[in-house]
Protein backbone atom coordinates (compact mmCIF):
# COMPACT_ATOMS: atom_id res chain seq x y z
CA UNK A 1 0.00 0.00 0.00
CA UNK A 2 1.28 3.42 -0.97
CA UNK A 3 2.10 6.59 0.92
CA UNK A 4 0.76 9.52 -1.09
CA UNK A 5 2.47 12.90 -0.71
CA UNK A 6 0.69 16.02 -1.91
CA UNK A 7 0.93 19.78 -1.88
CA UNK A 8 3.30 22.43 -3.01
CA UNK A 9 3.16 25.21 -5.50
CA UNK A 10 6.12 26.91 -3.79
CA UNK A 11 9.53 25.76 -2.62
CA UNK A 12 8.56 26.35 1.00
CA UNK A 13 6.02 23.54 0.75
CA UNK A 14 8.01 21.25 -1.51
CA UNK A 15 11.19 21.30 0.56
CA UNK A 16 9.26 19.48 3.32
CA UNK A 17 8.34 16.65 0.96
CA UNK A 18 11.91 16.51 -0.31
CA UNK A 19 13.26 16.22 3.25
CA UNK A 20 10.78 13.55 4.34
CA UNK A 21 11.00 11.26 1.35
CA UNK A 22 14.66 10.63 2.19
CA UNK A 23 13.42 8.70 5.23
CA UNK A 24 10.66 6.89 3.34
CA UNK A 25 12.68 5.22 0.59
CA UNK A 26 11.70 1.76 1.85
CA UNK A 27 8.06 2.68 1.17
CA UNK A 28 6.05 2.88 -2.05
CA UNK A 29 5.71 6.62 -2.64
CA UNK A 30 3.25 8.45 -4.90
CA UNK A 31 3.30 12.20 -5.54
CA UNK A 32 0.24 14.21 -6.57
CA UNK A 33 0.71 17.89 -7.34
CA UNK A 34 -0.31 20.59 -9.79
CA UNK A 35 0.68 21.66 -13.29
CA UNK A 36 0.88 25.17 -11.82
CA UNK A 37 3.64 26.35 -9.51
CA UNK A 38 6.95 24.55 -9.00
CA UNK A 39 5.71 20.98 -8.49
CA UNK A 40 6.77 19.59 -11.86
CA UNK A 41 10.15 21.30 -11.77
CA UNK A 42 10.90 19.65 -8.44
CA UNK A 43 9.48 16.16 -8.86
CA UNK A 44 8.57 15.33 -12.47
CA UNK A 45 11.73 13.24 -12.93
CA UNK A 46 12.18 12.16 -9.31
CA UNK A 47 12.65 8.40 -9.29
CA UNK A 48 11.99 8.15 -5.54
CA UNK A 49 8.31 8.24 -6.45
CA UNK A 50 6.77 5.18 -8.07
CA UNK A 51 4.22 7.44 -9.81
CA UNK A 52 3.92 11.20 -10.19
CA UNK A 53 0.69 12.97 -11.13
CA UNK A 54 0.31 16.66 -11.97
CA UNK A 55 -3.27 17.86 -12.10
CA UNK A 56 -4.72 20.97 -13.69
CA UNK A 57 -5.45 23.11 -10.62
CA UNK A 58 -4.87 26.64 -9.44
CA UNK A 59 -5.47 28.77 -6.35
CA UNK A 60 -8.95 29.90 -5.35
CA UNK A 61 -8.36 32.48 -2.60
CA UNK A 62 -6.91 35.35 -4.65
CA UNK A 63 -9.19 34.98 -7.67
CA UNK A 64 -12.03 37.34 -8.60
CA UNK A 65 -15.61 36.06 -8.90
CA UNK A 66 -15.40 34.30 -12.29
CA UNK A 67 -11.85 33.22 -11.56
CA UNK A 68 -13.08 31.50 -8.39
CA UNK A 69 -15.74 29.66 -10.38
CA UNK A 70 -13.14 28.35 -12.83
CA UNK A 71 -10.77 27.40 -10.00
CA UNK A 72 -13.52 25.55 -8.14
CA UNK A 73 -14.49 23.67 -11.31
CA UNK A 74 -10.86 22.61 -11.78
CA UNK A 75 -10.73 21.60 -8.12
CA UNK A 76 -13.82 19.42 -8.49
CA UNK A 77 -12.39 17.60 -11.53
CA UNK A 78 -9.01 17.17 -9.86
CA UNK A 79 -10.62 15.84 -6.68
CA UNK A 80 -12.43 13.14 -8.67
CA UNK A 81 -9.17 12.26 -10.41
CA UNK A 82 -7.34 12.15 -7.07
CA UNK A 83 -10.00 9.86 -5.60
CA UNK A 84 -9.48 7.43 -8.49
CA UNK A 85 -5.70 7.58 -8.01
CA UNK A 86 -5.95 6.90 -4.27
CA UNK A 87 -8.11 3.84 -4.89
CA UNK A 88 -5.92 2.61 -7.74
CA UNK A 89 -2.71 2.98 -5.72
CA UNK A 90 -4.30 1.55 -2.57
CA UNK A 91 -3.17 4.55 -0.55
CA UNK A 92 -2.85 3.86 3.16
CA UNK A 93 -2.10 7.49 4.14
CA UNK A 94 -1.98 10.92 2.50
CA UNK A 95 0.67 13.38 3.68
CA UNK A 96 -0.26 17.00 2.94
CA UNK A 97 2.02 20.06 3.17
CA UNK A 98 -0.65 22.55 2.11
CA UNK A 99 -0.84 24.92 -0.82
CA UNK A 100 -3.48 24.94 -3.56
CA UNK A 101 -2.05 21.83 -5.21
CA UNK A 102 -2.79 19.79 -2.06
CA UNK A 103 -6.52 20.51 -2.05
CA UNK A 104 -7.81 17.84 -4.49
CA UNK A 105 -5.91 14.93 -2.93
CA UNK A 106 -6.58 16.00 0.66
CA UNK A 107 -10.32 16.30 0.00
CA UNK A 108 -10.26 13.00 -1.89
CA UNK A 109 -8.57 11.38 1.12
CA UNK A 110 -11.49 12.41 3.34
CA UNK A 111 -13.99 11.08 0.80
CA UNK A 112 -12.09 7.80 0.44
CA UNK A 113 -11.62 7.32 4.18
CA UNK A 114 -7.83 7.48 3.79
CA UNK A 115 -6.00 8.82 6.88
CA UNK A 116 -4.63 12.34 6.43
CA UNK A 117 -1.43 13.71 8.01
CA UNK A 118 -0.80 17.46 7.67
CA UNK A 119 2.39 19.44 8.07
CA UNK A 120 1.98 23.20 8.51
CA UNK A 121 5.15 25.22 7.89
CA UNK A 122 3.97 28.61 9.14
CA UNK A 123 2.76 30.08 12.43
CA UNK A 124 -0.44 31.17 10.68
CA UNK A 125 -1.95 28.12 8.98
CA UNK A 126 -2.78 28.31 5.30
CA UNK A 127 -6.44 28.30 4.26
CA UNK A 128 -6.47 24.61 3.25
CA UNK A 129 -4.64 23.27 6.30
CA UNK A 130 -6.78 25.40 8.61
CA UNK A 131 -9.95 23.88 7.19
CA UNK A 132 -8.65 20.32 7.18
CA UNK A 133 -7.00 20.33 10.61
CA UNK A 134 -9.96 18.84 12.49
CA UNK A 135 -10.16 15.93 10.02
CA UNK A 136 -6.46 15.05 10.11
CA UNK A 137 -5.12 12.02 11.96
CA UNK A 138 -2.08 14.15 12.86
CA UNK A 139 -1.51 17.91 12.50
CA UNK A 140 2.20 18.72 12.76
CA UNK A 141 3.44 22.27 13.37
CA UNK A 142 6.56 23.60 15.08
CA UNK A 143 4.48 26.52 16.40
CA UNK A 144 1.64 24.47 17.87
CA UNK A 145 2.10 23.20 21.46
CA UNK A 146 -0.42 20.43 20.69
CA UNK A 147 1.69 19.10 17.80
CA UNK A 148 3.11 15.59 18.31
CA UNK A 149 6.45 16.90 17.00
CA UNK A 150 7.89 20.37 17.60
CA UNK A 151 10.99 20.11 15.40
CA UNK A 152 11.07 21.36 11.83
CA UNK A 153 12.60 19.28 9.00
CA UNK A 154 16.06 20.86 8.75
CA UNK A 155 19.16 19.49 7.06
CA UNK A 156 21.78 18.04 9.40
CA UNK A 157 24.42 20.54 8.19
CA UNK A 158 22.69 23.42 10.00
CA UNK A 159 22.90 21.60 13.33
CA UNK A 160 26.47 20.52 12.67
CA UNK A 161 27.56 24.15 12.24
CA UNK A 162 25.58 25.48 15.22
CA UNK A 163 27.32 27.65 17.81
CA UNK A 164 26.51 30.21 20.50
CA UNK A 165 27.42 33.79 19.56
CA UNK A 166 28.72 36.35 22.05
CA UNK A 167 29.49 39.39 19.86
CA UNK A 168 28.75 40.73 16.38
CA UNK A 169 31.69 40.56 14.01
CA UNK A 170 29.85 39.60 10.84
CA UNK A 171 26.31 40.30 9.59
CA UNK A 172 24.54 38.34 6.86
CA UNK A 173 21.76 39.96 4.84
CA UNK A 174 19.34 37.31 3.54
CA UNK A 175 16.87 38.20 0.82
CA UNK A 176 16.58 34.71 -0.66
CA UNK A 177 17.86 33.59 -4.06
CA UNK A 178 15.55 36.16 -5.71
CA UNK A 179 16.67 38.94 -3.39
CA UNK A 180 14.67 41.50 -1.42
CA UNK A 181 14.84 45.16 -2.48
CA UNK A 182 14.17 46.50 1.00
CA UNK A 183 16.95 44.41 2.54
CA UNK A 184 19.35 45.29 -0.29
CA UNK A 185 18.73 49.03 0.20
CA UNK A 186 19.13 48.71 3.96
CA UNK A 187 22.43 46.88 3.59
CA UNK A 188 23.90 49.58 1.33
CA UNK A 189 22.83 52.34 3.72
CA UNK A 190 24.21 50.51 6.75
CA UNK A 191 27.48 49.46 5.14
CA UNK A 192 29.64 52.55 5.97
CA UNK A 193 28.56 52.46 9.63
CA UNK A 194 29.15 48.70 9.85
CA UNK A 195 32.65 49.27 8.49
CA UNK A 196 33.27 51.84 11.24
CA UNK A 197 32.14 49.28 13.80
CA UNK A 198 34.52 46.66 12.40
CA UNK A 199 31.62 44.44 11.27
CA UNK A 200 32.04 42.56 7.99
CA UNK A 201 29.23 41.90 5.51
CA UNK A 202 27.87 38.83 3.75
CA UNK A 203 24.95 39.60 1.45
CA UNK A 204 22.52 37.36 -0.41
CA UNK A 205 21.32 39.99 -2.86
CA UNK A 206 19.50 37.77 -5.36
CA UNK A 207 20.77 36.43 -8.67
CA UNK A 208 19.58 39.45 -10.67
CA UNK A 209 20.99 41.99 -8.25
CA UNK A 210 24.54 40.76 -7.68
CA UNK A 211 26.30 43.19 -10.04
CA UNK A 212 24.32 46.27 -9.02
CA UNK A 213 24.82 45.58 -5.30
CA UNK A 214 28.53 44.88 -5.76
CA UNK A 215 28.81 48.20 -7.62
CA UNK A 216 27.24 50.07 -4.70
CA UNK A 217 29.63 48.51 -2.20
CA UNK A 218 32.57 49.32 -4.45
CA UNK A 219 31.49 52.99 -4.64
CA UNK A 220 31.76 53.16 -0.87
CA UNK A 221 35.08 51.33 -0.74
CA UNK A 222 33.56 48.47 1.20
CA UNK A 223 34.45 44.81 0.83
CA UNK A 224 31.42 42.55 1.01
CA UNK A 225 30.78 38.98 -0.06
CA UNK A 226 27.76 39.17 -2.39
CA UNK A 227 25.94 36.20 -3.86
CA UNK A 228 22.57 34.99 -5.14
CA UNK A 229 21.69 31.30 -5.02
CA UNK A 230 24.12 29.15 -3.06
CA UNK A 231 24.44 25.63 -1.71
CA UNK A 232 26.72 26.99 1.01
CA UNK A 233 24.05 28.81 3.01
CA UNK A 234 24.67 26.70 6.13
CA UNK A 235 28.33 27.73 6.10
CA UNK A 236 27.48 31.40 5.56
CA UNK A 237 25.05 31.28 8.49
CA UNK A 238 27.55 29.50 10.70
CA UNK A 239 30.22 32.13 10.05
CA UNK A 240 27.84 35.05 10.81
CA UNK A 241 26.82 36.51 14.15
CA UNK A 242 23.58 38.31 13.19
CA UNK A 243 21.16 37.98 10.28
CA UNK A 244 18.86 40.55 8.73
CA UNK A 245 16.37 38.46 6.82
CA UNK A 246 12.89 37.67 5.56
CA UNK A 247 11.00 35.23 7.77
CA UNK A 248 9.88 32.39 5.55
CA UNK A 249 9.54 29.20 7.57
CA UNK A 250 12.63 27.42 6.23
CA UNK A 251 14.89 30.45 6.76
CA UNK A 252 13.54 31.01 10.28
CA UNK A 253 14.18 27.45 11.40
CA UNK A 254 17.56 27.16 9.64
CA UNK A 255 18.70 30.28 11.52
CA UNK A 256 17.38 28.78 14.75
CA UNK A 257 19.14 25.46 14.15
CA UNK A 258 22.50 27.18 13.73
CA UNK A 259 21.91 29.53 16.67
CA UNK A 260 22.03 32.69 14.57
CA UNK A 261 19.89 35.58 15.94
CA UNK A 262 18.00 37.64 13.38
CA UNK A 263 16.31 40.94 12.76
CA UNK A 264 13.35 39.82 10.68
CA UNK A 265 11.81 42.04 8.02
CA UNK A 266 8.77 40.01 6.88
CA UNK A 267 7.73 40.07 3.23
CA UNK A 268 4.68 42.34 3.42
CA UNK A 269 2.74 40.56 0.66
CA UNK A 270 3.08 36.99 1.96
CA UNK A 271 -0.26 35.13 2.01
CA UNK A 272 -2.12 35.92 5.22
CA UNK A 273 0.92 37.93 6.37
CA UNK A 274 2.34 34.59 7.54
CA UNK A 275 5.97 35.76 7.56
CA UNK A 276 5.11 38.35 10.21
CA UNK A 277 3.51 35.70 12.43
CA UNK A 278 6.48 33.37 11.92
CA UNK A 279 8.84 36.07 13.16
CA UNK A 280 6.53 37.05 16.03
CA UNK A 281 6.65 33.46 17.28
CA UNK A 282 10.36 33.92 18.07
CA UNK A 283 10.08 37.58 19.04
CA UNK A 284 7.51 36.77 21.76
CA UNK A 285 10.10 34.42 23.26
CA UNK A 286 12.69 37.25 23.12
CA UNK A 287 14.69 35.30 20.55
CA UNK A 288 14.40 37.69 17.58
CA UNK A 289 13.50 41.20 16.48
CA UNK A 290 10.69 41.99 14.03
CA UNK A 291 10.38 45.20 12.02
CA UNK A 292 7.67 45.81 9.44
CA UNK A 293 9.12 46.85 6.08
CA UNK A 294 7.12 50.10 6.23
CA UNK A 295 8.74 50.91 9.59
CA UNK A 296 12.28 50.07 8.52
CA UNK A 297 14.76 52.76 9.64
CA UNK A 298 18.56 52.65 9.58
CA UNK A 299 18.65 54.32 13.00
CA UNK A 300 16.52 51.55 14.51
CA UNK A 301 18.76 48.82 13.11
CA UNK A 302 21.85 50.55 14.50
CA UNK A 303 20.23 50.73 17.96
CA UNK A 304 19.48 47.01 17.88
CA UNK A 305 23.01 46.11 16.80
CA UNK A 306 24.61 48.30 19.50
CA UNK A 307 22.37 46.99 22.29
CA UNK A 308 21.75 43.40 21.21
CA UNK A 309 22.06 40.64 23.79
CA UNK A 310 23.37 38.26 21.15
CA UNK A 311 24.47 35.53 23.55
CA UNK A 312 21.06 35.25 25.25
CA UNK A 313 19.22 34.97 21.94
CA UNK A 314 21.76 32.64 20.38
CA UNK A 315 21.66 30.17 23.26
CA UNK A 316 17.87 30.35 23.35
CA UNK A 317 17.61 29.51 19.66
CA UNK A 318 19.80 26.46 20.11
CA UNK A 319 17.26 25.13 22.61
CA UNK A 320 14.09 25.80 20.61
CA UNK A 321 14.60 23.31 17.77
CA UNK A 322 15.89 19.74 17.87
CA UNK A 323 17.46 17.75 15.08
CA UNK A 324 15.91 14.73 13.33
CA UNK A 325 12.62 16.54 12.64
CA UNK A 326 12.22 14.95 9.21
CA UNK A 327 13.01 11.49 10.54
CA UNK A 328 10.50 11.84 13.38
CA UNK A 329 7.72 13.01 11.04
CA UNK A 330 8.51 10.11 8.70
CA UNK A 331 8.04 7.73 11.64
CA UNK A 332 4.56 9.14 12.27
CA UNK A 333 3.62 8.75 8.60
CA UNK A 334 4.82 5.14 8.60
CA UNK A 335 2.86 4.36 11.75
CA UNK A 336 -0.49 5.27 10.18
CA UNK A 337 -2.45 2.26 8.97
Amino acid sequence: MAIVMTGGGTGGHLVIIKALKEYLKDEELIYIGSTMGQDQAWFENDSDFKERYFLNTRGVVNQKFFGKIVSLWLLLKATIRSYIILKKQKARVVFCVGGFSAAPTSIAALLAGTPLVIHEQNALSGALNRRLKKYARYFISSYDPQSPIQSYPIKEEFFESARARSEIKKIIFLGGSQGAKAINKLAIKLAPWLKEQGISIVHQAGEKNIKSVQKEYKKQGIEAEVFGFTKEIARYMSESDLAIARSGASTLWELSATGLPAIFIPFPYAAGDHQYYNAKFLAKKDLAWVIRERDLKVKKIKEIILNADIEQKSRGLLEIIKKDGAQEIAKIIKSVQ
